[in-house]
Order: structure tokens, then C-alpha cells, then sequence
């Protein structure tokens, strides 16, 4: 625990006489998951990794590290089981993997012992939907970036033109096709997919952003052009609205894995493709985000007031909260003593803020606990991180996720000198009728 921020933050936050919403409490984090392999959570932070009865985790078990996944080098897709030990089950492999989204999977609520992941499969990238008891399987052909949460439909992106660009979060290999030499590309950008039958609909080209997004210059002494893409989508909660990051950059070199500085517009978009609209004003961007539980609403990192001269140099990244179509009433959170990019997830009943960040000059993880009624703020700890996980390929970042009961927040680290699966049982924070521990 970092004694430090925790007394720099409680001095901070402001107090407002009669909050009512006491903190919950918070076990210390330990192991699921042990050597001799590494392990981590198998889709992205504030995704769940529990099963629909709470008793499995998705967890990826790997030997790699020190470089970045090739193209269809397979690692193990398991299962973590809660109620024996702690047991690593494993279930299969997949080719669609990486140290920041894992494998995208997801549990489906309404099909017994099933979950989806993304693979290769007859040269090309899909979606995998398994029964991990009767190991019966579906193939999507189109990998997921978001699945709603009653489990019927998915947002589909491009991974392999992510790649190019991120290839921390990008698949390897030729499973999709990039579209490399066209840089607003009017057949690619946002899919909505049936994950019954399997139909994928473009419902908003990158072309269609373009007028919204800033414009790209080419770099002559640069390899590659100017590429736009989108990236880190998440569906609300009702399942009627997308928020995802548009991107684009002046020029990329695949060959190294490297781009220019990406520029970045932050959208949401109704499930269909129609009601397109920025959150943000110019050069605002957006890193991290999570849709309220029960409201259409969201947490934002962004570039606070970065039009103002005093951040042109430094953008002042802090949590911003807005309501979709009431964008012009941005909510600042923790003003002066949360500004910095957090990962930010909503407490499933919506009171609370989890942040954990990128490491300090100590190389420690600080992560926080805060209070959204009065901005009160708990730390949970920080987590050192050994220098073999500094680099931006293969970090690891803490990405959390709260369990739908409100019962255990779940998240990767390094602390202990390798990577695996931690735990952080909750008490005082119980959401009826989400979750069950049966």
C-alpha cells in the first residue's frame, strides 16, 4: 500500500456532510493462478471473467513474454475454478491473443457453460463460441471488440488493420484484410453481428467519421500513409448504444512496429450506425471509459481543457463522467488529484469509481477507490513492477473488473515476480439479482 497517496488523497477530496453510501471493504489481493506458467485474464479490463453462477474465471496461460505473440502462435484458453482450489482447467487453445485484450472472451448469459473467444481458423480471425463441458462449438466468422450484455450481438473491428498501428492490441497474420493503401476506407469500420446466425452488418464506415475526426498530413521521409481506423469498442448496457475510439496516424512502419502519434475522437453511435456523435470538443481524444450499469452514461479519461495553451504541451488526462446527448456537461472527477489516465470501471450499483494506472517513478501501480456522490477516495494499494514487463508491448497492466454480484474485483499483475490472476473479495457492495454464488 502506498501510505503516501492515500493521506496526499484524503487530504484532497472534498467532504460533503451527509453522504450516505458507505465504502465498501476490500479483502488483500491474492492468487488464483501459479507458476510455472503465466497467466492473465482472458478479454479486457472491466470485461467480466466469471461464469453466468460465478464459480469459473477465462484466464490465458502462456510461456511468452518478452516480445509480442506471432502470427498463429497459439497459447492455452482455460478456466479457473473458484470452488476447487483454484484449479486451472484447461479448455483450448487460441491464435488471437495478446498482453492487453487477451482473447476478447466473454461468457454468454443465456447458453448454458458457454463462452466466446476469437481465433484464427482457416486463415482468418473469428469468433468461437464453445461449450467448454460438451465441447460443442459455433464459428462467428468475424472477431468480437464488444459483446452486449444479454449476449445476442457483437461489434466487430478490423484487427489486422489494427495491427498495423497497435500491435499490442492487433491479431498477427492474415486473418483479416488490413486495407493498408486506403486510409478512410469506406467497406470497413464498425460491424454489428448476430451472434445466432452469424450475419455481420457495416453499420458505420471509417469514411463516415472522417468529417469529425482531425485531418492526417503524409510524412515524406516516413514509411507507410496516413491510416484512420477504430478501435476499443463497448456497448451499453441496454444494449442500444456503442462507444468506441476513432484513431489515425501520419504514417506507420509494420516492419518495426512503429507509427506517428495517433490522434484520437472519441464517439458514440446507436446500435444501427445513425445518431454519430463526439463527446468531446477538439483535442479532448479519450484513453479508457465504461458505460453506468443502469443509465446511459459514461467514464471517460480525456485530455481535459486541452485547447487552452497551458496543455498543448502536457495534455491533463483526469476522468471525465457525461451523459450521451448531454456531452456540454462533462463532469470532472477528482480535480487536481486524480489527473492521470486511469483505467476507470463504474461499481456494478454505479457508486463508486475503480481507477489503477500506469506505473509511478517508483514503478508501482497505485489504484484507487473513489466515491462519486462526494469524490472520496480509498486506495487499494500499489504494485510494483519488475522491469521485464516495463516495455509497452508486453506490460501488464492491472485491468480490473468487478464481478455483476459487486462481490470480487479480478485483475492481472506482476508484483509477485511473474504474471498471473488476482483476487479482491468485497463486502458492502452487493447488486441484487447480478450474480450468484451458487
Amino acid at each position: 500500500m502506498n501510505k503516501g497517496l492515500g493521506l496526499v488523497l484524503a487530504a484532497a477530496m472534498p467532504f460533503l456532510a451527509g453522504a450516505v453510501t458507505p465504502f465498501p471493504t476490500f479483502s488483500k489481493p491474492y492468487a488464483i493462478t501459479k507458476g510455472p506458467h503465466e497467466h492473465l485474464l482472458a478479454s479486457y479490463f472491466a470485461i467480466s471473467s466469471w461464469s453466468p453462477d460465478n464459480r469459473y474465471v477465462t484466464v490465458l496461460e502462456t510461456d511468452l513474454n518478452g516480445r509480442l505473440p506471432e502470427a498463429g502462435e497459439r497459447c492455452t484458453l482455460g478456466l479457473v475454478d473458484l470452488q476447487n482450489g483454484n484449479t486451472f482447467i484447461p479448455v483450448t487453445t487460441t491464435a488471437c491473443w495478446n498482453f492487453q485484450e487477451a482473447a476478447m472472451a466473454h461468457w454468454l448469459p443465456n447458453e448454458k457453460d458457454t463462452f466466446l473467444f476469437n481465433d484464427f481458423r482457416n486463415g482468418r480471425f473469428v469468433t468461437v463460441i464453445l461449450n467448454w463441458k460438451t465441447k460443442a462449438e459455433r464459428i462467428i466468422p468475424h472477431p468480437v471488440s464488444a459483446v452486449s450484455k444479454d449476449g445476442s450481438w457483437a461489434v466487430s473491428i478490423n484487427y489486422a488493420r489494427l495491427s498495423l498501428t497497435r500491435p499490442d492490441y492487433g491479431y498477427a497474420g492474415p486473418g483479416q484484410d488490413p486495407r493498408e493503401a486506403v486510409e478512410w476506407p469506406e467497406d470497413d469500420g464498425l460491424w454489428a453481428v448476430d451472434l445466432k446466425t452469424g450475419e455481420a452488418k457495416l453499420i458505420l464506415s471509417v469514411a463516415q467519421g472522417r468529417s469529425l475526426m482531425p485531418p492526417t498530413k503524409r510524412v515524406a521521409d516516413k514509411p507507410g500513409q496516413p491510416l484512420a481506423y477504430y478501435c476499443h469498442t463497448v456497448i451499453s448496457k441496454d444494449g442500444q448504444k456503442i462507444f468506441f475510439l476513432a484513431r489515425s496516424v501520419d504514417w506507420f512502419d509494420k516492419a518495426v512496429h512503429k507509427a506517428s502519434p495517433w490522434q484520437t475522437t472519441s464517439f458514440t453511435v446507436d446500435r444501427d450506425g445513425k445518431n454519430l456523435r463526439r463527446c468531446f470538443k477538439d483535442g479532448w481524444a479519450g484513453s479508457h471509459f465504461n458505460w453506468h450499469p443502469t443509465e446511459q452514461k459514461m467514464l471517460v479519461t480525456a485530455a481535459w481543457d486541452a485547447d487552452k495553451p497551458m496543455f498543448k504541451d502536457r495534455p491533463l488526462w483526469c476522468q471525465v463522467e457525461f451523459k450521451v446527448g448531454e456531452e456540454e456537461k462533462v463532469r470532472r472527477i477528482g480535480a487536481g488529484v486524480l489527473d492521470q489516465d486511469w483505467h476507470c470501471i463504474y461499481s456494478p450499483d454505479g457508486n463508486f469509481m475503480s481507477g489503477e494506472t500506469y506505473w509511478n517513478r517508483h514503478f508501482e501501480r497505485p489504484w484507487v477507490i473513489v466515491r462519486l456522490e462526494d469524490e472520496m477516495v480509498l486506495p487499494l494499494g500499489a504494485f510494483f513492477v519488475p522491469e521485464a514487463y516495463r516495455q509497452t508491448y508486453w506490460r501488464c497492466d492491472l485491468h480490473a473488473r468487478w464481478r455483476d454480484d459487486g462481490r470480487q474485483i479480478g485483475f492481472n499483475s506482476v508484483h509477485e515476480g511473474s504474471r498471473q490472476v488476482y483476487m479482491i473479495d468485497v463486502e458492502g457492495l452487493s447488486v441484487e439479482g447480478m450474480g450468484s454464488d451458487e
